[in-house]
């Protein structure tokens, strides 16, 4: 029943009872019932059952009542009791006020919300219709994409691409096409035309490959393999002929109007990046081409023979990045390594050490070094004024460099080995032609024009070093692999002139004049190239830096003696000019000291050459006592009496440069590093190997 039904006031709050459970409403308090229920007396006509009660209505009056009741109550209200509090009449519910938030009664006519239509009487708009998805006819797509990749096009009216760049009209094809009563549009069918009218138009001085190659270009960005196979047979027919009129214009410049084939030296050394640059994809699709024709292998050896001609002039100082990057992109393709190792420059009759290096493929990319006399005053700027630990920092930059260079050797190297059988042995063949051409770098004098640098030697030596790497683990599991017989077959290192550990030069012709069936394997092959290389190279550089050292010696001594005698000059102008020359070749003595100290202090090259070494003397202590010695296992003391006729009758050098190589670490390199190195190393071949 509704309070305010009589239109009698609500009965105000018993105080008693308030009392009774520890509560009196404070001054406020009372006023706010007082007026709320003279709010409830007033009279009020009652609502409609079947009327809606209005929702903004409700919540104004529901907001207003709020708010009046949250300003009346005290802090003391808005305190917790410790004892229960009855729960208090709602007074909204006696003014007959309902909340915003409680559910209105539904009634059978009950107004709700009408939607947008049925306010405007209007039937729903229609959604609007897709646009139908017509997919380009396939010689709409040839047209388009062929005129985009050539820049091309046979209708006179239409002279831009859609992306903007300028079309060369054709106009033979053009006509071609009208006489037929085609449509003028590029297809597969006209290409191979068109392309040589395109191709024929371009002004003589300027490079077909100019036009061709970023033409390529944009056919591979095309996405071949996204598309449908009728449109990815057009533009693999594009490609094709691209690749063609490649080869043509560098083999048969008349089919062009040529007097000269093109050249594809520019266009190797730009990279793959640029768009008129020779890149990977490219060389496949050439490589793809070589059985059709003999000439299209024999122009891209050419083509790297004048880069190495080129390279020859340089040094570390200058660009040579392009030139070692063109020869990187022929290592991903053996046929193209077969080719330069087939050029009649990838080898020499020469029998001098500088024609090895300047005039072969391989040479002047291995002569790059810091070593070189124009590059180490950079690395040294006035060296007279250095000690070792200022000229450390220079030495830490000169290591990083080589090994960056060397790792890319390397990589050079190992793809021709891996080529085929037939490159490989002639890359052997080039490795043995270094080393046998530089004999005479172990000489008392020695004359730099007649053999090569000690920075081409150097790199040689860790190159070879680094392929006997595989084969040099801590047990020794494949030193049975070396042959001794190697000398006896058809060796390509020349031990002819050398001193023998234990024979006299008859004995040595006389036990070599036996020859031996069968032929070395390749453990056998690196391991002797390698042992020549550190005695041709490593330890001839390592007696040269002995040698300045006297020299610098000398040389200093020199210069304070002139000094001393400068009062008494008369002629002080040629004084001054022989001062500048005597101290010229003293920082240049200085530099190159300084450069060589830090190639030989590098410890990872010391880590792989000392490995080597201790494969050495593992290998000479079985031959020299007959046994299957290891380092786990006992020596038999003493050797015999009689040294085998092997044995003795080997170079001198296989014994020396082992103690020449030892001796040098104990005096230079920290061997507590070095030696955890060696363990640590071969540790990781080890378990590489079991993992294998």
């Amino acid at each position: 029943m509704d309070p305010n039904e009589n239109n009698q006031a609500p009965d105000a709050p018993d105080s008693k009872k308030m009392n009774d459970v520890g509560e009196l409403p404070d001054t406020f308090s009372l006023i706010r019932l007082r007026r709320l229920a003279k709010l409830g007396s007033s009279t009020r006509s009652p609502k409609p059952e079947d009327s809606s009660p209005n929702p903004e209505t409700d919540a104004e009056t529901s907001n207003a009542a709020t708010t009046s009741e949250a300003k009346g109550k005290s802090p003391a209200d808005l305190t917790p009791s410790s004892t229960p509090k009855p729960a208090a009449a709602n007074p909204f519910t006696q003014l007959g006020v309902r909340s915003a938030g409680a559910a209105s009664p539904t009634t059978e006519g009950g107004a709700q919300k009408r939607g947008s239509s049925k306010i405007d009487d209007r039937a729903p708009a229609p959604a609007p219709a897709k646009k139908a998805n017509t997919e380009e006819s396939v010689e709409d797509f040839s047209d388009r994409i062929l005129s985009h990749v050539f820049r091309i096009t046979v209708d006179p009216d239409r002279v831009t691409d859609i992306n903007g760049p300028r079309l060369n009209f054709l106009s033979e094809t053009g006509q071609e096409l009208k006489e037929n009563g085609s449509p003028l549009k590029l297809t597969a069918a006209v290409l191979d035309s068109a392309l040589l009218e395109a191709v024929t138009a371009v002004p003589a001085e300027k490079p077909i490959l100019g036009y061709l190659l970023p033409c390529f270009k944009r056919i591979i960005r095309s996405n071949i393999v996204k598309e449908t196979p009728e449109k990815r047979e057009i533009l693999e027919e594009a490609k094709r002929l691209c690749v063609s009129n490649c080869l043509f214009a560098l083999t048969i410049p008349d089919l062009f109007g040529r007097s000269q084939p093109e050249s594809l030296v520019p266009y190797l050394l730009r990279g793959h990046e640029q768009d008129d640059g020779v890149c990977l994809d490219f060389l496949r699709e050439a490589v793809k081409r070589f059985p059709e024709d003999e000439q299209f292998p024999a122009v891209f050896a050419d083509a790297m023979h004048s880069i190495s001609t080129k390279l020859s002039g340089l040094t570390m100082e200058s660009d040579y990045k392009p030139y070692i990057n063109a020869l990187m992109s022929y290592t991903k393709f053996p046929p193209l390594l077969n080719a330069l190792s087939q050029h009649p420059n990838f080898m020499t009759a020469q029998k001098s050490g500088a024609f090895v290096e300047r005039e072969t493929i391989l040479g002047p990319f291995f002569r790059l070094s810091p070593l070189q006399s124009e590059v180490t005053l950079t690395y040294f700027p006035n060296p007279r004024g250095l000690d070792r630990s200022r000229a450390a920092p220079s030495q830490d930059a000169l290591r990083a460099i080589l090994r960056v260079h060397q790792d890319e050797l390397f990589t050079i190297a190992n793809a021709f080995i891996r080529a085929d059988t037939e490159t490989r042995t002639r890359v052997l063949d080039w490795f043995a032609s270094a080393i046998n051409t530089n004999h005479k770098r172990r000489a008392i004098q020695v004359d730099p024009k007649e053999v090569s640098s000690d920075g081409f030697m150097m790199n040689l030596t860790v190159i070879l070093d680094r392929f006997c790497s595989p084969f040099m683990d801590t047990t020794f599991s494949k030193v049975d692999r070396i042959e001794v017989e190697y000398f006896r077959r058809n060796p390509r290192v020349d031990i002819k002139e050398e001193t023998k550990l234990n024979a006299d030069q008859s004995a040595s012709d006389a036990f070599y004049a036996k020859k031996t069936e069968g032929n070395s394997n390749f453990i056998t092959e690196v391991f002797f190239l390698t042992l020549a290389a550190h005695h041709y190279g490593s330890e001839a550089t390592n007696s040269k830096l002995k040698s300045l050292e006297r020299d610098i010696k000398w040389y200093e001594k020199h210069l304070t003696a002139m000094e001393a005698e400068r009062p008494k000059v008369q002629n002080l102008a040629m004084f001054e000019l022989t001062l500048k020359r005597h101290t010229a070749v003293l920082e240049k003595a200085i530099a190159m000291k300084y450069a060589i100290e830090g190639v030989f202090l590098d410890e990872k090259m010391q880590e792989l050459s000392l490995r080597f070494m201790r494969y050495v003397a593992v290998w000479l202590l079985r031959l020299a006592s007959q046994t299957n010695y290891t380092p786990d296992k006992d020596l038999q003391l003493p050797l015999p009496a009689q040294a085998p006729e092997a044995f003795a009758c080997l170079p001198e050098y296989a014994l020396q440069d082992v103690v020449d190589n030892f001796k040098f670490v104990y005096r230079y390199v920290d061997l507590r590093y070095l030696m955890s190195a060696v363990v640590s190393s071969s540790r990781s071949s080890v378990v590489s190997s079991i993992a294998n």
